[in-house]
């Protein structure tokens, strides 16, 4: 089992950038890929970026070259930068973690609110 700890949303001006940030504990070994996702209201969940194992990422495209996503093994951590940011990304987000066999992993959610 991984547990994950989510960091980082908030509120920012249009425009504006965030960076949220996971800390993995527990089987941190059995992480094929760890990512985001968010949900909108009114809306269903979506991926946003992933990040395997072996540093191959993946984005949305309404987030490809606006957003960054990274991880570190050693910390097992990941990162998620935001730039740009538009209302339109207002939403709840959650960190998961793939693990090689079970269920994914999900943190709690954090709130982030971009105004126009």
């Amino acid at each position: 089992q991984v547990q994950l700890v989510e960091s980082g949303g908030g509120l920012v001006q249009a425009g504006g950038s965030l960076t949220l940030s996971c800390v993995a504990s527990g089987s941190t070994r059995s992480i094929t890929r760890m990512g985001w996702y968010r949900q909108a209201p009114g809306k269903q969940r979506e991926l946003v970026a992933t990040i395997t194992t072996g540093s191959i990422t993946n984005y949305a495209s309404a987030v490809k070259g606006l957003f960054t996503i990274s991880r570190d093994f050693a910390k097992n951590t990941g990162s998620l930068r935001m730039n740009s940011l538009k209302p339109e990304d207002r939403a709840v987000y959650y960190c998961n973690a793939q693990p090689i066999y079970g269920n994914d992993n999900w943190s709690q959610e954090t709130q982030v609110t971009v105004s126009s």
